[in-house]
C-alpha cells in the first residue's frame, strides 16, 4: 500500500485545498553491491584524506565548493540553513498555462495529489475547473527543505503534480556539437510521403502495458539462473548495424515488409510477460 510522503494544501487564490502527496512511480531498479572477488565480502566505503591516508570522522567533514583546482570555498551547514526556503506546506499556484505550451523536456518526476480528509469538495472544484479550462497550474512547493517548481494537471479523477526542470538547466540546442546543416536535412517530397506511409502503417494506440524493460527481465533471469548453479555462456557482441546508402531503397523495403506482415492475416502477438522468482523480484525493487 502506497504511503503519502508529504501533506499540505494547494493555494488557489483565497481557497486552500488540503492534499496529500504520493509518488506516481516506483522504480524497478536492479541494485548490486560491490564485493571482494576473492573473499566475497561486501566492500566498505571509507572517507579518507588522500594526503595522510587517515579515515576522516563524519563530524570533521565540511562542504566545499571548488573555485579552481584545489581551491575551495567552505560553506557551513548553518550558512546553508539560513538560505533554506521558508518551511511552508503550501503549493502556491503562480500561473495557469496551456499544456501544449510546456515542452516535455521540463518534466521531471510525477506525483499524485489526493484530497485530505474533508477536502473532497474543494478538491473537486479545482479539478473540474482545470478540466473545463484545459489549463495546467504552475506552482512552487517546498519538499524536504528544497523548493521545487511544479506543474499540476488533471488526470481522470485525480490531480497530478510533476516537478519541473528550471529553464537554465535545459541544454540549449546550440550547445550540441555536430548539429546537421539545413542542407543536410533536405529531402524530396516523395521520400517524405513514403516515410509518412511507413509511420501510418506502424501507428497504433498507446498501450503502456505492452512495453517492458526487457534488459531488467534479462538481468533478473540471469540472477536466478546463476543462483541455481547454472553456468552462463557469455554471448558475442552484436554486430554493428549496416549503414543504408540508399534511403529510398530502405523505405521501399520497410513498406514491403509491413505490407507482407499485413497480408499474412496474423495479428501481432503481444510478448509474454516473463516471470521471475520472488527473490529476484524483491531484490529489484527500489
Amino acid at each position: 500500500m502506497a504511503r503519502s510522503i508529504w501533506s499540505g494544501a494547494i493555494s488557489f487564490g483565497l481557497v486552500n485545498v488540503p492534499v496529500k502527496l504520493y509518488s506516481a512511480v516506483s522504480r524497478k531498479t536492479v541494485r548490486f553491491n560491490q564485493l571482494n572477488s576473492e573473499t566475497g565480502n561486501r566492500i566498505a566505503q571509507k572517507r579518507v584524506d588522500p594526503d595522510t591516508g587517515d579515515e576522516v570522522p563524519y563530524d570533521q567533514i565540511v562542504k566545499g565548493f571548488e573555485l579552481t583546482k584545489d581551491r575551495y570555498v567552505v560553506i557551513t551547514p548553518d550558512e546553508l540553513d539560513a538560505l533554506d526556503p521558508e518551511r511552508t506546506r503550501t503549493i502556491q499556484i503562480e500561473d495557469f498555462v496551456d499544456q501544449v505550451d510546456i515542452d516535455p523536456i521540463y518534466y521531471d518526476h510525477p506525483y499524485y495529489l489526493v484530497p485530505d480528509k474533508g477536502a473532497a469538495k474543494a478538491y473537486g472544484l479545482l479539478l473540474n475547473a482545470m478540466e473545463g479550462s484545459a489549463k495546467v497550474a504552475i506552482a512552487r512547493v517546498v519538499i524536504r527543505s528544497k523548493e521545487a517548481l511544479v506543474a499540476i494537471r488533471p488526470a481522470g479523477d485525480l490531480l497530478m503534480m510533476e516537478t519541473m526542470i528550471f529553464h537554465d538547466e535545459v541544454v540549449p540546442h546550440d550547445d550540441i556539437d555536430d548539429l546537421p546543416d539545413s542542407k543536410e536535412l533536405k529531402v524530396s517530397e516523395r521520400e517524405v510521403k513514403m516515410a509518412q506511409q511507413l509511420i501510418d502503417s506502424l501507428s497504433s494506440e498507446f498501450e503502456p502495458e505492452k512495453y517492458r524493460d526487457e534488459y531488467r527481465d534479462k538481468v533478473l533471469d540471469l540472477i536466478e539462473r546463476k543462483a541455481s548453479g547454472e553456468d552462463i555462456v557469455v554471448q558475442p557482441e552484436a554486430p554493428e548495424p549496416a549503414k543504408v546508402p540508399d534511403l529510398m531503397a530502405a523505405l521501399d523495403a520497410s513498406l514491403a515488409a509491413v505490407n507482407s506482415d499485413d497480408d499474412g492475416g496474423e495479428a501481432k502477438k503481444k510478448p509474454a510477460k516473463k516471470k521471475s522468482s520472488g527473490r529476484a523480484k524483491a531484490a529489484a525493487k527500489s
